[in-house]
């Protein structure tokens, strides 16, 4: 049986349904995320790392799953010193972070996770990413540069529009109802 960590933001994101499941919550943004799964793996290496949450899109509509398979610092701007968007100096990790999923079949939906420290309300569904988060390219990087096989599953909340921090907080409920429904799926798939 494979050894998973489960990789959530914050605990409300969970509305109580994955007791009994190893998990934990790394706080909001990509330093505690960072820091958070690091110390998690050094701690008790995991065989699969499988981070679920809520995100927004103008791509996906509300309520639907999206696998994540790419993932993009959508806040890192070199581009004064001559380097790409979305690259960081001196880093040789790609600007777009590619990570392949051992569950790729499973999920319809697949996106490219812009994630950022700013909770995303100006989104225009033009950008390299179609998906906006707080965690997701952190943890990507962190599993990828452990060699351990990462998943990210997120629950679209809301539009990453004005609207987002309303409708965030009260999509919660069924976000969580769908994240443990797709986590039940991927474990059946993983085992």
């Amino acid at each position: 049986m494979k050894k998973i960590l489960t990789v959530f933001a914050l605990e409300e994101e969970t509305q109580n349904l994955f007791a009994n499941t190893n998990i934990i919550y790394t706080g909001v943004g990509k330093v505690n995320a960072s820091y958070s799964l690091t110390k998690a793996i050094l701690q008790n290496r995991p065989d699969v790392i499988i981070n679920l949450g809520t995100a927004g899109s103008k791509n996906f509509n509300y309520g639907q799953m999206v696998l994540c398979e790419k993932f993009i610092q959508r806040d890192m701007n070199a581009t004064v010193f001559g380097y790409e968007n979305f690259v960081t100096p001196s880093d040789s990790t790609p600007q777009i972070l590619e990570i392949p999923s051992p569950i790729s079949q499973l999920f319809q939906n697949k996106g490219t996770c812009g994630t950022g420290d700013s909770f995303e309300t100006k989104i225009t569904g033009n950008e390299l990413y179609n998906v906006v988060d707080m965690e997701g390219f952190a943890l990507a990087k962190v599993a990828f540069l452990e060699n351990i096989p990462f998943i990210c599953v997120k629950f679209v909340s809301d539009g990453a529009n004005d609207e987002a921090p309303s409708i965030w907080s009260e999509a919660l409920k069924i976000g969580a109802e769908r994240m443990r429904e797709s986590y039940n799926l991927i474990v059946k798939n993983l085992q």
